[in-house]
């Protein structure tokens, strides 16, 4: 299907242009830009919303067309016919959609609902389609013309920037993915999988057994997504994929995330490495959970907290003074409103209340122990494996934590600064805190693809013992009590919001563990770590420990 998918599309646009004579050879040229005008035009430039009568207008002619095929025409009643053109190609070109018949229902502004049914065909094999989608009508900005407002989504609800539309014989067999006791895993009953099951599929559907099909599936500009299955045309075999999850927790972590809006959840089993469970709930189909780069917030406070173990500079009952505020290289920080100073706080004390100003105070060691810009960075690296080039057998990001100069080395320190992180790094920062060892990661066994694992150092069992108890004070005394009760075992966490800009609200962010699962979140916008996140965590940790 790939081979011929240049040519599939040449040719569409091939036909386009001949079919129609001189009616469609000036609609070609026109439609370089939907809001052109037309030459010769005297009548004064429209302004302001559109009128119903011209939503009706423009959105009939975009649908009369778009039915007929005519896709130079419909792209000319958009306001980008140079973006519109060649999915509309594509669309009766290489994807093989024909019979079309849009539908429009009651528009609400000059917003227009519609269904569509069409015909999938391909070398003798047919199958229907059908769904519903959006458009929009707007002001054209040179013209005043009515226009289309052109996205991908107006020819199908799936498709993004950059996506075409594609039938033929699929670029990867199917794969009947199961987690690690053999239970199938499938999008519907688990639906934030489904970006990395068609992404398992893409890498390794060729070395799962089985043979391609025939399909009609979206194909996405960017290599960390695979194909999205719309209408199979012929069922090719599917191989069998074992992966790392488990389906209990699974489900678990589906129902968790839905929860909160802006939500991820990654869960792991610190004694392996394996992933346990992955889940994200958002308005698009990002996955946050493994992709995204974001400050951490206070969960950052384990890392630097076995910083300051590992170079002397602190233990856990040792002093670390927690005061109102604490400036570094003249920026000012300060703690979380309604928490009271505490000027002979131990570093357990200061972890479990998250106090900010204490480990500012701290980042710049002691004069017999001194810190530098790269201390945090190399116990991230060294110790945790973070920024190690992981390999968890689908597109990951794995933490970044810069050497930062000024100010940013004690904004890092708290997790805010240049620190990146996801569920993904922090649910493994848990792990490797709580038994020593980097494991990384992953999903899908190393031996079916030959990967090398990252590694690293690891942790003293000094700085393990520490960690660990002042992750138990959190979780059944400090920030996390509340998240955390309930739940039996063995267990600790920590808590962390971080502030991002242009939100009014920060991000809540929570990583904990209960006997050999560890657990991260991350909410958008969810204000404290034990509000949103420490909810989803405690979820997940329930269904797993």
């Amino acid at each position: 299907m790939r081979n011929g998918a240049k040519a599939a599309i040449v040719g569409g646009v091939f036909a386009v242009m001949v079919g129609g004579a001189g009616y469609g050879a000036y609609n070609i040229v026109s439609a370089v830009s939907g809001d052109s005008g037309s030459a010769g035009t005297t009548a004064e430039k429209k302004t302001g919303p559109p009128s119903g009568d011209e939503v009706e207008e423009t959105s009939k002619k975009f649908f009369a067309a778009w039915e007929q095929g005519e896709a130079a025409t419909a792209a000319a009643e958009t306001n980008n016919a140079q973006a519109a053109r060649p999915l509309l190609v594509a669309y009766g070109g290489q994807a093989h959609i024909t019979k079309v018949k849009v539908t429009p229902g009651t528009p609400t502004g000059t917003t227009v609902p519609y269904s569509v049914s069409a015909t999938v065909s391909y070398e003798g094999k047919s199958k229907p389609l059908a769904y519903k989608s959006e458009l929009t009508v707007v002001r054209g900005k040179t013209t005043g013309k009515a226009l289309v407002d052109w996205q991908p989504s107006v020819v199908h609800p799936d498709l993004k920037t950059g996506d075409t539309l594609v039938t033929g014989e699929a670029a990867s067999p199917p794969i009947e993915a199961v987690d690690r006791n053999g239970v199938v895993l499938t999008k519907e009953k688990y639906p934030s999988l489904g970006p990395v099951l068609d992404t398992l599929r893409d890498r390794y559907g060729d070395k799962a057994g089985g043979t391609p099909g025939v399909e009609l599936a979206i194909r996405h500009d960017s290599e960390s997504a695979g194909d999205t299955s719309l209408v199979t045309l012929a069922k090719g075999e599917a191989g069998k994929l074992r992966t790392t999850l488990s389906a209990g927790v699974q489900a678990a972590a589906e129902k968790a995330v839905t929860r909160f809006a802006e939500s991820s959840v990654v869960a792991v089993q610190p004694s392996t490495g394996q992933v346990l469970a992955v889940a994200n709930h958002r308005g698009d189909a990002f996955n946050a959970a493994f992709q995204g780069e974001v400050a951490p917030g206070s969960t950052m406070k384990i890392i630097t907290a076995a910083t300051l173990i590992d170079n002397g500079v602190a233990s856990m009952n040792g002093p670390a003074p927690c005061p109102p505020t604490a400036t570094w290289q003249s920026q000012t920080f300060k703690n979380l409103t309604g928490m009271e100073p505490n000027e002979g706080a131990t570093l357990a004390n200061s972890f479990m209340r998250s106090c900010n100003t204490a480990f500012v105070k701290l980042i710049d060691g002691t004069e017999a122990n001194p810190l530098t810009d790269e201390s945090l960075t190399t116990e991230a690296q060294e110790r945790f494996g973070l920024g190690k080039d992981w390999k968890t057998g689908i597109v990951s990001f794995d933490g970044s934590v810069p050497a930062s100069a000024g100010p940013n080395r004690a904004a890092n320190a708290i997790g805010q600064g240049e620190v990146q992180m996801n569920p993904l790094n922090m649910a493994s920062v848990t792990a490797t805190a709580i038994t020593g060892t980097f494991r990384q990661p992953y999903l899908v066994s190393p031996k079916l693809d030959n990967r090398q694992l990252a590694t690293a150092r690891g942790l003293s069992s000094g700085t393990v013992g520490q960690l660990k108890q002042m992750m138990r004070l959190t979780a059944t005394g400090g920030t996390a009590q509340e998240a955390m009760r309930g739940l039996g075992g063995d267990i600790g966490a920590k808590t962390g919001s971080s502030e991002v800009d242009g939100q009014k609200t920060s991000d809540s962010w929570f990583t904990g563990f209960r006997n050999d699962v560890a657990a991260a979140a991350m909410t958008e916008e969810g204000g404290h770590g034990g509000d949103a996140a420490g909810p989803i965590v405690a979820q997940v940790l329930r269904a797993g420990g």
